[in-house]
This record gives C-alpha cells, structure tokens and sequence, in this order.
C-alpha cells in the first residue's frame, strides 16, 4: 500500500495477511566494488579455471579479480536462497511474482557505463510458481523499462500512453518457445551521464541498437573521454582511485605492453562517432567495422532503424531540442573532489585532489 514501507522482509510478510497485491523491493549492493581482495581465491575458486574475456588482460590478477566478482554474486545468491525459502514458508510463494535482475554490467573495463554487452546485457530471472511455464526458450529482446508496464498491467491499472516500454505478460504466459512477438528483434540502448569523472561534469552522450547480429553504436560527442577524463579514468569502477580495482590499475600500469595495449585502447582512450560489430564473427565487440564498406548498407539499416526509433520515443538528441544532461547540478558535492588513495597516488604519480568542477 502506498506509503507503509518494510526494512524487514519478515514484517512486510506478516503484515501482508490478506494476500493483496502488494511489492517488496529487496536489494543489495553485492555484487558491487569494493570487494574483499583475494575473497574469491580463499573460498576455494581456482585460478586457473576462471574465463577470461579476450577484452581483458589473462593474468593472475585479472583472474583474481573475476573471482571477486564471482564471490560478490555467491553472496546474492544465498540472500535470494534465503528470501525464497521465507516465502515459501509462509505459503506466500504461489501468490508472488518473483523477478531477479542486477541494474547493469559488471564493473570491468568496458563494462558498466558502455553500450556493449558486457555493459548492457544483465541477468533477468522472472518466475511465478504455477503460472509462468519452465523449460522454454524466449528469444524476444528485453529492457528492464519493459517491468513497468508489466507491473501495472498485472495489477490491474492503466499502462499510461507516454510509456515507450511494452509489456512482457505475452511472453511470460505463453506457452511458446522462440520469438513470441515480431516487434521484439531489437533493443536500444542509451547513455548520457554516470559518474562525475569529466570536467564540468559532463557525460558521454550514446545510442545503440542491438539486434541478433549486429550492434551498432552512435558516439555523440567522440572528443570527449568514453572512460572519464585522465588520468583517473573514472567511468571505469573506482571513478576517483579511492580503493582498489585490480583489472583496472593493472591496464593502467602495462598499457604500454604489446598484448596489454590493444585492449588498454579499446577500454580507455577515445572512440569514433559510429561503432559496428558483426556480432556473428565478433561476440565479444571488438573490431569496429563501421568504416568497412562491405557493412555500409547494414551500418545504413542499422542507422535509420535507430533514428526511427529514437523519434518515436522522443530522444532529445535527435529531435533538435534542448540538451540538459550534462547542466544538471549533482547534488552530492561531496563528489566535486577525487581524492586518490595513497598507493594510487604512488603507483601512477598522481596528485592528490582533482577537482572536476573548478571554474
């Protein structure tokens, strides 16, 4: 009911008696830096067995740092394991639709606050105990806009008409496998502006569109830094280098490597107005072939569907009005000043403030 908020999951289940619809928002800052250094290592992980993306460096420390990670999602899990039992228990499993899903990519360079996969794609888990059928195959391309107009729609209220998102009851009902609904062989994704990690507090203004095979990308302001300003490149996990980032620092410290450079350049410096990469020779995104003349009729399609799109929802960006992303004031000024840890300060001759909104 609006206004009664739970901080404990056991009260909002003893105060739910009457079996109405209500929501219970549970979530948890794992898996999200800082991490535990070596946590992965010591809960028993090997090294040795981890993947390593081919973005990514393949070392010791790279590997150590994925385990991290792995451990961080071992600890969501169990958090889950322990709310579903709860509601189980309390026989409230059968009247809960259940959706799982994390708010982006993990933290590694190219990742979160990019517009590949590794950025953009995230777990989606939906499941309701008897009514949702298992063992199905969906290939219909989602957004986590789409919860919204699921949620009101399974609530029995009105799907307003300024929403782009549609509803996923179709597919989650359905009983059918592969692609349930044409419209869906596509999705778009956007960025303006994460952390506070460029002068004046500007963001990397981008669109894309993502299709089975391809995905194309529009860069709106190439001149500026896809990972945050130098030297602390802070679109890339620890925006101010105030605790440890091992994937990162280790790119940082061997960009001059041969086999650490290439990558070093695709995660850290500058990018080109249009991205394409044909997804079906290149899974992990990292030959640009927009310049490639053999792709320039489907960088074309690509590029028309996305401005198609884009006008339909209205994006400011290619309706010709007023940009306001990157004047708008950030209220935690707390965050105007990095200040580095020591050991940053020392391992890549950094000073020790750098004030992102000096005038």
């Amino acid at each position: 009911p609006a206004g009664q908020q739970f901080k404990s999951f056991d009260k909002f289940l003893n105060a739910n008696t009457d079996n109405k619809p209500w929501s219970f928002w549970l979530s948890s800052e794992d898996p999200h830096r800082p991490y535990e250094l070596g946590s992965g290592v010591a809960s028993g992980m090997d090294l040795e067995k981890v993947f390593v993306p081919p973005y990514l460096p393949d070392c010791q420390e790279v590997r150590s740092d994925i385990c991290d990670y792995y451990f961080e999602i071992q600890r969501f899990d169990k958090m889950v394991g322990t709310t579903l039992k709860k509601l189980e228990e309390t026989g409230q499993i059968d009247n809960t639709l259940i959706v799982i899903c994390s708010d982006n990519g993990w933290q590694m360079p190219r990742g979160l606050a990019n517009l590949y996969d590794f950025g953009t794609k995230v777990p989606l888990i939906i499941s309701w105990k008897g009514r949702i059928l298992p063992n199905r195959v969906v290939n219909d391309f989602v957004n986590l806009n789409d919860l919204a107009p699921t949620f009101l729609g399974l609530a029995g209220l009105k799907i307003p008409e300024v929403m782009t998102a549609k509803s996923l009851t179709n597919i989650l009902f359905s009983s059918k496998s592969g692609r349930l609904e044409k419209a869906r062989d596509f999705v778009a994704t956007a960025r303006e502006r994460h952390a506070l990690c460029r002068k004046n507090g500007v963001g990397y203004p981008s669109r894309a569109i993502r299709t089975d095979d391809y995905l194309y990308i529009r860069n709106y302001q190439p001149n500026r830094w896809p990972a945050g300003d130098p030297p602390l490149f802070g679109d890339i996990d620890a925006w101010k280098l105030h605790f440890y980032s091992p994937t990162k620092e280790y790119m940082m410290y061997h960009k001059d490597d041969p086999e650490v450079k290439p990558l070093y350049e695709l995660a850290f410096l500058k990018r080109p107005a249009e991205e394409l990469y044909d997804l079906r020779k290149d899974p992990y995104q990292m030959n640009n072939v927009a310049s490639n003349t053999k792709y320039a009729k489907i960088k074309s399609q690509l590029s028309n569907k996305l401005e198609e799109y884009l006008k339909k929802t209205s994006d400011p960006r290619v309706l010709g009005k007023k940009i306001t992303w990157d004047t708008q004031k950030y209220y935690r000024e707390s965050s105007y000043i990095a200040r580095p840890r020591k050991e940053a300060i020392e391992k890549f001759n950094l000073r020790d403030e750098y004030d992102f909104m000096a005038k």
